[in-house]
């Protein structure tokens, strides 16, 4: 167990010098590097892998964009796209790599952090499912 420390405290600096030795001392003894190997890093692989989750993202954010633009008035389309994509990737993705790491420093265990996205995209399916609507025959140019 490592101790933590009060920033603010008279003595912060060498509480803080003490923290990241002790720190230190146990990430060496459970095994870790001191820094990662970037020679083990396999770059071709990693861009092809990159390359097909932004192919995923274009292959999304179209259809979901002309969904949204479909579902509200002509006067508030562009709040209509906005909004849902602000909060969905800015909050909920913006917040998951945070929310992940706490998940995973309270589990203990590395894999854990992946309920996150799995549970808000459940979550989004169930209320897409229940609540979204139909559009195919909708005048967009009704006054609502």
């Amino acid at each position: 167990m490592i101790n933590t420390y009060d920033g603010k405290a008279a003595d912060a600096k060498d509480q803080g010098k003490t923290f990241d030795k002790t720190l230190a001392t146990t990430l060496k003894s459970a095994g870790y590097p001191p820094k990662a190997d970037s020679s083990q890093i396999n770059w071709p692989i990693s861009v092809v892998i990159l390359t097909i989750l932004v192919i995923y993202v274009t292959m999304v954010y179209g259809p979901i964009a002309a969904m949204l633009v479909e579902m509200f008035p002509t006067r508030i389309h562009y709040t209509s796209m906005s909004l849902p994509y602000q909060i969905g990737n800015g909050w909920f993705g913006g917040f998951l790599p945070a929310t992940a790491f706490a998940i995973v420093a309270a589990k203990g265990n590395i894999y854990s952090g992946l309920w996150y996205p799995i549970v808000i995209a459940v979550i989004t399916f169930v209320i897409g499912m229940l609540f979204v609507r139909e559009t195919k025959d909708s005048d967009i140019y009704a006054k609502d």
